[in-house]
């Protein structure tokens, strides 16, 4: 008789906070400051989380509890990127920066388009506290929508359209641009080939405006046919880099909205017996650690990319922690960093 009271007793405590969160949907911490009567829980979420505790017959304390301290945090990174070179560099100052606040990193790919919403639900299911968004998910109106629903502390990175819910870290792509294209004007080129980035970014379309801004401030006409499609992957900067250098009138410069597309360019030109950077100058975007491993070495756009990466998890810890006290960060800061044009050895006046 003892043993059969005390059974219903054990299994109607046994549900965990993970268990609230995954059946109202949200994430644990929503779920602890529902439980804390924190602020800034909206009523149709808090009445979810409500009913999924009584569902559960959940006892409340625990959760309170687990998460009262607000330091075992465990950060999620949802990425789709094609530049093995920009990811790389992401994750350095993701993992750098987690590890300095004695948070957990969770990393989870999302590279199947139409799988957003899986991608998401997988990633929530692991107990994260806050998720970081770098390039092109943080462009992702699937995902973006799928964290707010879940009602996840999110910063989006290296986009130029931030939802206003969201915290951003970036740089000012069309300015960068601006400042490349000018460069190469002053060295004298007045043919200067662009290939465009993936146009799911905002950032492809600030860095396109940049240019021609650039353009446009010098006094240079824009020529369409010197606008060539890339997504941002070497191949695609091959196939774009060839359709500018078959053009009757080839450019003498061609700018790259990233260093896997210039290095392509390179690839391409010495393909033809063009000589980089006498007969044809080609520079970048980013500044990754590809720049320094093709010759010549790229002059390029240098996107403070780890130390985004670092700001966007001290900005997330931040909101996560003002959240769990019951208290939330005024507005949604977006933290612009600094870009810096880093010359190398890809550039050069033209051949007179």
């Amino acid at each position: 008789m003892t043993t059969n009271t005390r059974g219903p007793r054990k299994q109607r405590s046994s549900a965990k906070i993970d268990d609230v969160a995954r059946l109202a949907g949200v994430s644990p911490m929503t779920v602890s400051r529902v439980i804390n009567k924190g602020a800034n829980v909206r009523e149709e979420t808090r009445l979810k989380v409500e009913a999924a505790i009584a569902e559960l017959n959940y006892a409340p304390s625990t959760a309170a509890r687990v998460l009262a301290g607000g330091e075992d945090l465990r950060i999620g990174l949802l990425h789709s990127n094609p530049s093995f070179a920009y990811l790389s560099e992401f994750l350095v100052g993701a993992l750098d920066e987690t590890s300095a606040a004695n948070a957990q990193l969770l990393v989870e790919p999302c590279n199947e388009e139409g799988r957003e919403a899986k991608a998401v639900e997988q990633l929530l299911r692991t107990r994260i506290d806050g998720v970081i968004l770098p390039p092109p998910l943080s462009d992702s109106p699937a995902v973006l929508e799928a964290l707010k629903n879940a009602d996840v502390p999110v910063v989006a990175v290296a986009t130029g359209r931030a939802p206003e819910w969201a915290l951003s870290v970036s740089i000012d792509d069309r300015e960068a641009a601006f400042t490349m294209t000018h460069h190469l004007a002053t060295l004298g080129h007045r043919r200067i080939g662009f290939i465009t980035g993936h146009p799911n970014q905002t950032a492809s379309a600030e860095r396109l405006d940049g240019y021609r801004e650039a353009l446009a401030a010098l006094y240079m006409p824009f020529d369409p046919a010197l606008v060539a499609q890339g997504y941002f992957t070497y191949r695609s900067g091959l196939e774009a880099a060839a359709q500018l250098l078959d053009l009757p009138e080839a450019p003498t410069a061609i700018f790259a909205s990233n260093d896997d597309m210039a290095a392509a360019t390179i690839t391409m030109a010495l393909r033809r017996g063009i000589e980089v950077p006498r007969q044809l100058t080609v520079c970048g975007f980013d500044d990754t650690a590809l720049a320094v491993s093709v010759w010549p070495e790229l002059t390029t756009i240098r996107q403070p990319t780890t130390e985004m990466a670092r700001k966007a998890v001290q900005l997330l810890i931040s909101e996560i922690r003002a959240r769990n006290a019951g208290k939330s960060q005024i507005g949604h800061p977006h933290t612009v960093a600094e870009f810096k044009l880093i010359r190398r050895d890809s550039d050069a006046s033209p051949v007179a």
